[in-house]
């Protein structure tokens, strides 16, 4: 299994032999299937940014269509009167309202466009949102005009009848401008895919089968190829050192702060940075199937996803699309009762209609959800799936997985041992190492280092199977052979002496011991170490009002004595995988909100069943289909890190919120003539104004997120 895998995916100790086939399998199938290239992420950053907040509208180039939309807009508004009043800088000439006719025609056809399409998709799923109310607004702002020009030119010229093309021109070029903002916010929000993608070389030295060498463009090096990498340089692409020996810092693509030594046969990640030595590198993954390229892919499409957030906001949309049709409508009837004057009531309806346009809600979500994202990406923290954002602060329960989150998964023999006349001590680690060979979890680490500390012949072992949630099984020498855990001895009746276990257990060893031919033959036990941040993780939760609640296949005397020591007082040990899985069930039937923090291996249904699924650790097909977010560094801390994301992200989505809808909700009623008795009556263009001042302060508000 690649280096970067088993540093992150530590497996559970009892059932540290679960998803043996799944683990071999892996090491041949080490991306997902749904990963996306290196060579088209350019266009998959662009993409991102151009569907920030209404992937399902057909945008189009915002920053093309403001700059040529102003072309035909700023005519207009030197031509056209605002409101009715000729503003000083100005003019008219014999033919000019037929050229402002004719520019708004095209601005509102083209400008408008993306609003319009969006609309027809939104009124097609019988929704209204966003894009329904602004084309309402523009919409009504243009054929009201028409309808005006028609009056004072063919109809009643003495009527006077006012016309909206100068706030035509303004709302679209407001509208454009703030789309165009937009984009540009949520792809410096996206950079995280940007500086992941600069990580890779743009070339790399390819190795010919005579010794000679060539550099290559990136894109030209395939599966099989062998590159030459010199001290300092960029690993070009994910491959397996056939000759050499160097260190590797892989903390900008893992997060692990500490150099990695990597020798023949170790895997590496392209984008890490070769150390002191020169490799050369078979290459096993390129593009698509490169584990940089994985993890792009993760934070491009949380980027672009929808959450239950926004779905909110364009649901507030539809609600003042209703309440602005309704209230101008209204104010329409009241108008014309009170004044008669069926001009001025049209007038008033028009108003309210072009004044509704919700430019600051729309960007109060997107904003705010690509912001943490990327804060997310670059703290260690793949976040998948963005609704997790939102449950994460109504949690009750986080159920963690023991090795490899709470413990450090790094496993050292502490006692071995034959209970067989036939074979020694040294013989009985053999057989476990020679069954254990094929692997390279934690577990199988330790024993593998210890038989090579002592110097140990390890035997060939033959048709290694796994026993889900219980061990290996095998053949070595004829013998048929079992590594298990003590829950296979009592249910299957073995003896054993229950004294020794104990002891061993309950000095935090992980107990497992060798069946040979139905008898137990031999005993090895291994210690674990407790991460320096999870007593920290588990006191913050508690502060909190989280329950901290142990989930591990582990014994309970093993999972009991870290519990203890980390201040856990519930603790459920000795579980399969679908034991895990039950028992989240049984705490969400209570109402429960619970998040499952495991290894994305043995813990995928319990991952899938929790509300937020945490996977630790990065670069398995697993942990991408099963976990919500991806903790990188594999540290406890960064529990608690996602936790105050979550928090300062809803608070900012609350702000922005309030800040997008009270501008429709203040504006409306002015609008319509509420307070016309003293004199207050607001414009097309005053509305114009404190609508891109809102939007304005939406996205600085946004911006303002921080981690820190």
């Amino acid at each position: 299994m690649p280096e970067h895998d088993h540093k992150h995916h530590r497996h559970h100790e009892n059932d540290h032999h679960d998803n043996h086939n799944a683990h071999d399998h892996h090491e041949e199938h080490d991306t997902a299937d749904d990963q996306v290239g290196h060579a088209a992420h350019d266009d998959q950053i662009e993409h991102t940014t151009h569907e920030g907040h209404h992937t399902h509208h057909h945008h189009g180039d915002f920053k093309k269509k403001f700059f040529v939309s102003l072309i035909f807009a700023v005519p207009i508004i030197f031509l056209a009167p605002m409101m009715g009043i000729e503003l000083p800088f100005q003019f008219t000439f014999p033919g000019s309202d037929w050229l402002v006719l004719v520019l708004a025609t095209i601005l509102y056809f083209y400008g408008g466009q993306p609003f319009i399409s969006g609309a027809k998709e939104e009124l097609k799923a019988r929704k209204p949102g966003m894009m329904t109310l602004i084309t309402m607004g523009i919409s009504v702002a243009y054929f009201y005009s028409l309808y005006a020009f028609y009056m004072n030119h063919f109809g009643a010229p003495d009527a006077h009848t006012m016309d909206f093309f100068w706030e035509l021109a303004t709302l679209i070029i407001i509208m454009l401008l703030g789309h165009w903002i937009e984009m540009n916010a949520v792809g410096k929000a996206g950079d995280a895919l940007k500086k992941m993608a600069e990580l890779l070389p743009s070339t790399a030295v390819i190795v010919e089968e005579d010794g000679s060498t060539r550099e290559v463009e990136l894109s030209e090096v395939n599966e099989g190829d062998v590159v030459q990498v010199n001290a300092g340089d960029n690993i070009p692409t994910d491959g397996i050192i056939i000759t050499g020996r160097t260190s590797v810092d892989e903390s900008l693509v893992t997060g692990e702060s500490r150099n990695v030594e990597k020798a023949v046969d170790d895997s590496v990640i392209g984008g890490s940075v070769n150390g002191s030595g020169t490799i050369n590198v078979k290459v096993t993954g390129t593009g698509e199937s490169s584990y940089l390229s994985q993890v792009m892919g993760l934070v491009s499409r949380a980027q672009s996803d929808k959450s239950r957030a926004e779905l909110l906001a364009n649901r507030i949309a539809g609600y003042l699309f209703y309440f602005a049709l309704s209230v101008g409508l209204v104010s329409f009837v009241v108008w014309m009762m009170i004044a008669s004057d069926m001009d001025f009531a049209l007038e008033r309806l028009v108003t309210v209609l072009v004044i509704a346009c919700p430019h600051a809600l729309g960007l109060a979500i997107p904003l705010v959800t690509a912001r943490s994202t990327s804060i997310g990406a670059r703290n260690g923290l793949i976040v998948k799936n963005r609704e997790s954002l939102e449950t994460a602060r109504k949690l009750d329960v986080v159920m963690m997985d023991k090795t490899g989150t709470l413990t450090e998964g790094n496993f050292a023999v502490n006692h071995f041992e034959s209970f067989n006349d036939q074979h020694s001590d040294e013989e009985i680690l053999g057989f476990i190492a020679a069954m254990e060979k094929s692997s390279s979890h934690p577990l199988a680490l330790g024993i593998l280092d210890k038989a090579a500390e002592k110097g140990i012949d390890i035997p060939q072992a033959e048709d290694i199977n796994n026993i889900p949630g219980i061990g290996l099984e095998g053949r070595i020498a004829g013998k048929d052979m079992k590594i298990t855990s003590v829950s296979y001895l009592d249910n299957n009746g073995i003896n054993y002496d229950r004294a020794q276990f104990e002891s061993l257990a309950g000095s935090g060893n992980s107990v497992s011991f060798l069946v040979i031919e139905g008898e137990n033959s031999g005993i090895v036990a291994q210690g674990d170490q407790i991460k320096s941040s999870s007593k920290g993780m588990v006191k913050d939760l508690l502060d909190r009002g989280i329950e901290p609640v142990m989930l591990t296949g582990d014994n309970r005397q093993v999972a009991e004595a870290v519990a203890e020591e980390l201040g856990i007082s519930t603790v459920h040990a000795q579980m399969m995988p679908e034991d895990k899985e039950e028992m989240i069930k049984t705490y969400q039937n209570e109402g429960k909100k619970v998040m499952m923090v495991g290894d994305g291996l043995n813990d995928a249904p319990s991952l899938v069943r929790a509300d937020i699924g945490v996977a630790i650790g990065a670069g398995t097909d697993v942990a991408v289909e099963s976990g919500d977010v991806i903790l990188v560094k594999s540290e406890p801390s960064d529990i608690m890190n996602f936790l105050s994301l979550s928090e300062r992200t809803m608070k900012k989505t609350v702000q922005n919120l309030w800040l997008g809808a009270g501008y429709n909700i203040l504006a409306v009623p002015l609008a319509a003539g509420v307070l016309a008795g003293a004199g207050l009556i607001l414009s097309p263009a005053v509305g114009a104004i404190l609508m891109s001042i809102s939007t304005v302060v939406v996205a600085l508000n946004a911006m303002t997120l921080r981690l820190d």
